[in-house]
């Protein structure tokens, strides 16, 4: 509970900071995610690791306990539901578990970090 309401405290206070205004991708990931996320193979933490998630099984990182209704969504991640889940994941899965995180509004920032996750693959 305490890493949530930490998780919940950065998105905040990032939020509203000069650096997310600056749109870089890497920056935004890590503005927005990096509490949460890596991007780093295998390296799982609060949330699965993001490592080669555009084109893959929602739901289907190794060694991480996803919520039912998200290993059972059917989704493959697509720079298009990317976005959709960036900006609102309850309208994409309904009981994900990604919770404190209720999206981001602003399409540049939600943009700049599907293009960061686009690198990240092998």
């Amino acid at each position: 509970m305490k890493r949530m309401l930490t998780c919940f405290a950065t998105l905040i206070l990032f939020a509203v900071s000069p650096t997310a205004q600056a749109k870089d991708p890497e920056a935004m990931f890590n503005t927005h995610c990096r509490q949460c996320h890596t991007a780093k193979k295998g390296d799982n933490r609060l949330g699965p690791s993001l490592f080669g998630v555009v084109g893959h099984k929602a739901g289907a990182v190794e060694g991480f306990p996803y919520s039912d209704a998200l290993k059972n969504s059917g989704i493959v991640w697509d720079e298009a539901t990317l976005d959709k889940w960036i900006a609102d994941p309850d309208a994409v899965v309904t009981g994900h578990g990604m919770k404190p995180y209720t999206g981001i509004a602003d399409e540049s920032v939600r943009s700049a970090i599907v293009e960061f996750l686009k690198t990240k693959s092998e």
